[in-house]
This record gives C-alpha cells, sequence and structure tokens, in this order.
C-alpha cells in the first residue's frame, strides 16, 4: 500500500478512535496530516504556513524566502510575528443529541477529536486557542491563550468533558460574541440540531464584530440516509420522548426535511461571510483540517 493510502486509512475516524489518549489521537491526526501537505493535491500549504504568506504584487522583494521557493517553486514572505497569530475560539456541542452514533463511533467522539485536532495544529500555528463547552449553556470555558501548557490543558478538558442533555446553541455564542475583545476566528463543532433561525442569528453575532467564523455541522451517517427498514421505536435523546413509525412511511419526508435545513444553513451562512461545512462521522478528519486551514489562510 503507498504511504499516502496507509496515512489517509489510519486517519480514518473508527481507527483513530481506538488510539490511547486524546493527545496522543490529537498528535497523530495532525503529524500525518502535515505529512500529507508536502505532497500534492495540497499544493500551497506547508508546515510553514504560520511563518509565510504567498507574494503578493508590492511586496519588498527582499522579504522572499528562496528557500521555500526552491522546495515549493512558489514565492512566499516571511510574515511580522502581530501579522502571523490569531486568537482562535473552539465552541463544542455537547448535548445529548452529540451522543448518537451507529458505527461504533458517536458524533461526540468525533467533535471531540476533531476539537482536540484543530487545537494541536492551531498550536503549531502559534495561534492562541480557547474552548467554549456548551448544551444548553455554557459547562466549560478555556480562555485563548498560545502560552506553553495551554495545549494540554486544553486537551485535559477535552478529555474530561461529559455529555449534557439539552441544547441551545445560540445563548453560549452570544455570550461568547459579546466577550471577544480582539477579532479572531470562532470554530463551531455541532450537530446543528436546533432552531435554524435562533443558530444563525447567534453566528451572525460574531460576523457583526468582525470575527471570522467556521461550522462543522457533525452528523451521522444514518441521520443522512435514514436507512431503518422495520417499524421502530425512536428516541429523542435530549427530552427522552419516544415515537415509533414505520420507516419506509417517513424516510422520504425526513430526508427532504434534514437536506432543506442543510440547504438552509449552507445558503443563509454562506451569505453571512461564514464558511460551513458538513461533516459525518465517516469522513477522514484531515477533510476538516483542510478547510479549516483554507479559511485561516484568507483570515487577517
Amino acid at each position: 500500500m503507498a504511504q499516502g493510502a496507509r496515512t489517509r486509512q489510519f486517519l480514518d475516524p473508527a481507527v483513530v478512535a481506538r488510539l490511547g489518549t486524546l493527545e496522543l489521537r490529537a498528535r497523530t491526526i495532525v503529524e500525518g496530516f502535515l505529512t500529507g501537505l508536502h505532497r500534492s493535491p495540497f499544493k500551497g500549504f506547508s508546515v510553514e504556513f504560520a511563518e509565510y504568506r504567498q507574494y503578493m504584487p508590492g511586496d519588498d522583494l527582499s522579504t522572499i524566502d528562496w528557500k521555500v521557493y526552491a522546495r515549493s517553486d512558489r514565492h512566499y514572505v516571511k510574515k511580522f510575528e502581530a501579522e502571523t497569530n490569531l486568537n482562535c475560539h473552539i465552541m463544542l456541542d455537547v448535548s445529548g443529541s452529540m451522543g448518537y452514533g451507529s458505527r461504533g463511533l458517536t458524533k461526540f467522539d468525533y467533535a471531540q477529536c476533531l476539537a482536540a485536532s484543530l487545537a494541536y495544529l492551531m498550536n503549531r500555528q502559534r495561534d492562541g486557542v480557547g474552548l467554549t463547552a456548551f448544551d444548553e449553556g455554557i459547562v466549560g470555558m478555556l480562555p485563548a491563550s498560545a502560552r506553553t501548557g495551554h495545549l494540554r490543558a486544553m486537551l485535559l478538558t477535552l478529555e474530561r468533558l461529559k455529555l449534557g442533555q439539552k441544547t441551545n446553541v445560540a445563548k453560549p455564542m452570544h455570550q461568547l460574541a459579546s466577550s471577544i475583545r480582539k477579532r479572531g476566528m470562532v470554530v463551531l463543532i455541532s450537530d446543528l440540531l436546533d432552531d435554524p433561525d435562533q443558530v444563525i442569528r447567534g453566528l451572525k453575532h460574531f460576523t457583526f464584530h468582525g470575527t471570522d467564523v467556521v461550522v462543522f455541522q457533525v452528523l451521522d451517517p444514518h441521520e443522512l440516509e435514514f436507512p431503518f427498514e422495520r417499524a421502530t421505536r425512536f428516541t429523542d435523546m435530549e427530552s427522552d420522548a419516544e415515537v415509533t413509525a414505520v420507516p419506509a412511511l417517513v424516510r422520504q419526508h425526513y430526508i427532504d426535511a434534514m437536506q432543506a435545513l442543510i440547504a438552509r444553513y449552507r445558503r443563509e451562512l454562506g451569505g453571512a461571510g461564514v464558511d460551513y461545512h458538513l461533516l459525518t462521522t465517516a469522513d477522514p478528519l484531515e477533510l476538516a483540517l483542510m478547510q479549516y486551514l483554507s479559511t485561516r489562510e484568507h483570515a487577517r
């Protein structure tokens, strides 16, 4: 098997979930991902990402790093520290609905590992990283920092998080948006199974203040495909309410409703300048890291 294929297999969420600590999983994912960046199709990104940006007409030619040019065949200029560092706030949904998983991996498992990997990557970029965990309110919070030891504290906090109950995505978003004093970036990781009006309004609160926002909507494949066959009793993981349904009779209605919700998020968040990405727990985590880097590259 080729090295690239081995790397992708190892980044499979189900494989990564069997590794030891969250710190080990995050390090394995990020180091494997960065190794892959040295090969196509990710031309243009590199482990020097935090230190360099692409040459723009008018830049001082003396700032071009010719060693990087020799390796990448592209012109990059050295960034000054003030131009480089960014405060990134990760918002992680720990509400009851995140506990659903059809393939041995829950949405919470996937989101927790994604948050840890992003924190590890941000730390590698020398960006400050913070964490806000929430269900119907904020249940855990670490302010953004790039200080030595902060990453370890954040990973330990992530590893100790437990699932809560009901969801209220908007309330903690408004609380965090009101507390941010320095322009930076917010990364929301959630299944977004909440009132879309409130979710969209909360995310617009960030963009109103000039904060760059990346949203990862994490769903289980069964939530998109509704592959159930027999009459089934479905239980709401947040309210414990139950309903019995014959899947064949409700499948198309369910799929249409879910696709309409996703389409609305994609349309309205995109129109508000929010980078929206749909992920399933079957998707390699490298996809999310690349999507984050793409946004980070354009953040100023």
